[in-house]
């Protein structure tokens, strides 16, 4: 039996929550502006704001026209209801650290399945810029969110019966980990990066040394790198970091990911 109808209600929430009302977008630029100002006060290297903001900006019109048509499309995949009565009748709490474990476990492999030679070219616009701070983050082709929305899709029927507030809960982190993961901020945090991603530990994965290419694949937790074979420990890294591509890619064809 399919969930078509619980997935329907949920995901056209989500999608109305995303597009129709002004929530996401004061999430958006209240964290955006505290991760700018830890920027300001605790830079890891020197970022040119006045010549990176306005491409970036032009990145972020294009994931939310991007983002809408993924929603609409990923509304209408047919997912069994595969969580047990038993997991489905356990607290709130409980459910939520379920569909983290199972959602972000999937992004791991979705994401190493975007650096293999015949997906890299969906992600590599992500990798692009040549400096990393909160809002180069949002460079994502269509691919790319639907392979990476396909998690969430995935995780969805732990969820089933949540309260509204839950969904809610959960953009917002979505966007505050985006943030978070590509300041242009230093964590020397080794405490706190045995469990979670941090800005530095990210920095490895954008680094344009080969070394470097499909390390610290995680996206919110550390546990998957360090299973799979593709942990790097920041503090391996002896030479300053430098980002971008080593290779060439025609600009449309960069940015639709084909």
């Amino acid at each position: 039996m399919f969930a078509g109808e619980f997935f329907g209600r949920i995901l056209s929430d989500v999608s109305g929550l995303m597009y129709h009302t002004l929530f996401p977008y004061i999430i958006f630029w209240s964290l955006g502006l505290l991760a700018f100002t830890a920027e300001l006060l605790f830079p890891a290297r020197s970022v040119s704001y006045r010549k990176v903001l306005l491409r970036d900006l032009t990145a972020l019109v294009l994931y939310n026209i991007f983002f809408a048509s993924v929603v609409g499309l990923t509304n209408r995949i047919p997912v069994p209801n595969y969580v047990p009565a038993a997991v489905l009748g356990m607290p709130i709490v409980v459910k939520l650290m379920f569909f983290y474990i199972v959602e972000d476990f999937g992004l791991y492999w979705v994401h190493r399945l975007m650096h293999t030679d015949y997906f890299w070219r969906t992600h590599k616009w992500h990798h692009y810029p040549k400096y990393m701070y909160w809002l180069a983050g949002i460079r994502t082709t269509i691919p790319h969110i639907i392979f990476f929305n396909l998690t969430f899709v995935v995780a969805l029927p732990l969820l089933r019966g949540a309260p509204s507030w839950i969904f809610q809960l959960i953009i917002a982190e979505h966007i505050f980990r985006n943030h978070w993961m590509h300041m242009n901020v230093t964590w020397n945090s080794s405490l706190l990066e045995s469990l979670v991603v941090t800005p530095r530990y990210h920095q490895i994965h954008h680094s344009d040394d080969p070394a470097h290419y499909k390390s610290n694949m995680g996206s919110l937790l550390t546990v998957w790198d360090r299973l799979f074979g593709t942990y790097f420990n920041p503090e391996w890294a002896k030479e300053e970091l430098h980002f971008g591509l080593n290779e060439r890619t025609h600009p449309v064809r960069l940015i639709l990911g084909v």
